[in-house]
């Protein structure tokens, strides 16, 4: 299996030559040369896997440069009931992500079960063990630039601290995240953690992880990786929970059935995007933004124009409060047909901060050719969405689930199943929880406190050099 960048001007390379970089040479995203396929039988044979084997059958098909066993041993670590122990009560933890039904035809994919209480900890704990992996393998050490909206950075470094050989530099936009995901991330002591807070919002995060990865010499001589969702890795891992929750709500691959994705850098949709494309019999993906709605703009009218940091809206679901989407690239590059040409120049407009209407020459034409479709969601909405649950079904849930719930009611057809992705534990979002229904949502014993342990970050500039900077001093 040989990865190709969505521009077109990097070499294909391994599975394991991509693991650590993140964006490619050329400044795009690594995709598979060609998605695998399941077909009919095989997803039969799947169909009572658990989610170990599950991982490790679909994984197995992304990564044929680590041996079997090595691949089977990484995946059996990664997936066990201790590491994805925050279920809610009455669900089996070692189901991983368990289904709850809210009512028939309507269910929550729970992927909020480890150690942050996002779903981010789906991807990050297998990537944590893959990069220990590999980095022993070859005698080296990596260190990692992120950039997070409040649940990737928790997840990421939950999944590195201690490791041996990674330090991670995380940015995270200052005051602009709950005081759950605040606490969760510079609560962290770990010297091989370092926390940045950048006066900016998300976008000025995420480009300046962005220049920092364009400047290849910088890149190469501090051995920069990447664990934001521009890293292939995180996507596939993402692939696996399509199928295991398509599983669970049929009983025979003649079944078709939507998920609902909340959705801010377009990561965890594009992830259903591959499920579908590798076969998984995926009706709709129902893409769910908050007022920071440049995704369900294109899905609506085929025009994607990215906002700046001023139009940047700061929300009750702020982990979607992001008006650039990377991974979106990756889809656009199957919608062109994989035109690596016509990518440079799309993109070229959007690294200038410019828009693109892809009804000129007929691309937005395809898109209900890959399911896609969206909505978006407002703070009441969200509020009334999370009161109507736990009303309904005594089930309190998150502001980014409500975003991805209300949405999903918009799209739910007769005999085909609505999954909505779950992205994190109401305790994470306490204060909207305490808006909307009056009380504060219950916490994991082992998080009590958290927002009263010492933190330990920096705040500096949204400026790239000064980054550049702080991370040559404390390596």
């Amino acid at each position: 299996m040989k990865y190709i960048s969505t521009r077109g001007n990097s070499p294909a390379q391994s599975f394991c030559e991509i693991l650590l970089g993140g964006l490619a040479p050329d400044g795009g995203l690594y995709l598979p040369e060609a998605y695998p396929q399941f077909s009919d039988a095989e997803l039969s044979a799947m169909r009572g896997m658990n989610y170990r084997d599950l991982a490790f059958t679909i994984l197995s098909r992304f990564i044929d440069d680590i041996p079997a066993a090595d691949l089977r041993a990484i995946v059996d670590k990664t997936y066990v009931a201790d590491v994805y122990r925050h279920a809610r009560p009455g669900q089996n933890a070692q189901d991983i992500t368990p289904i709850l039904e809210l009512e028939p035809g309507l269910s929550l994919l729970s992927l909020s079960n480890g150690p942050t209480l996002a779903f981010k900890d789906m991807a990050m704990q297998l990537l944590g063990n893959l990069f220990e992996y590999v980095l022993a393998k070859v005698g080296q050490e990596t260190n990692i630039l992120g950039a997070t909206s409040g649940d990737t950075g928790s997840a990421a470094e939950y999944a590195m601290r201690g490791k041996h050989g990674i330090r991670v530099f995380m940015l995270s936009p200052h005051q602009k995240m709950s005081r759950f995901q605040t606490a969760q991330m510079f609560s962290l002591q770990d010297p091989n953690i370092f926390n940045i807070a950048v006066r900016g919002v998300f976008d000025d995060c995420q480009d300046i992880v962005k220049a920092v990865s364009n400047d290849l010499a910088f890149k190469a001589q501090h051995k920069i990786g990447a664990v934001n969702s521009i890293n292939w890795a995180r996507v596939a891992a993402q692939v696996v929970y399509y199928f295991k929750g398509y599983f669970a709500v049929t009983r025979s691959n003649a079944e078709k059935v939507s998920f609902a994705v909340p959705s801010g850098n377009f990561g965890n949709v594009c992830a259903g995007h591959i499920a579908r494309m590798m076969g998984l019999p995926v009706a709709r993906l129902v893409v769910a933004t908050n007022e920071n709605d440049v995704l369900d703009e294109f899905f609506r009218t085929g025009v994607y124009r990215p906002r700046t940091s001023a139009e940047t809206h700061h929300t009750s679901s702020p982990s979607m409060d992001i008006s650039k989407a990377s991974n979106f690239e990756r889809f656009v590059f199957d919608l062109t047909g994989r035109n690596a040409a016509r990518m440079r120049e799309l993109w070229g407009a959007v690294d200038r901060g410019e828009a693109f209407d892809s009804n000129k020459d007929g691309l937005f034409g395809r898109v209900p050719d890959y399911g896609m479709v969206s909505g978006s969601s407002n703070h009441a909405q969200r509020m009334q969405t999370i009161r109507r649950v736990y009303e309904q079904y005594g089930v309190i849930i998150d502001t980014h689930t409500a975003d991805g719930l209300k949405v999903a009611l918009q799209y739910r057809e007769p005999g085909v199943p609505m999954v909505v992705l779950e992205t994190a534990l109401p305790a994470k979002f306490e204060d909207a929880i305490q808006e909307a229904l009056g009380r504060a949502p219950e916490r994991p014993a082992d998080l009590t406190g958290l927002e009263d342990l010492p933190q330990r970050f920096v705040v500096m500039d949204a400026d790239a050099a000064s980054i550049k900077k702080f991370i040559a001093a404390h390596l």
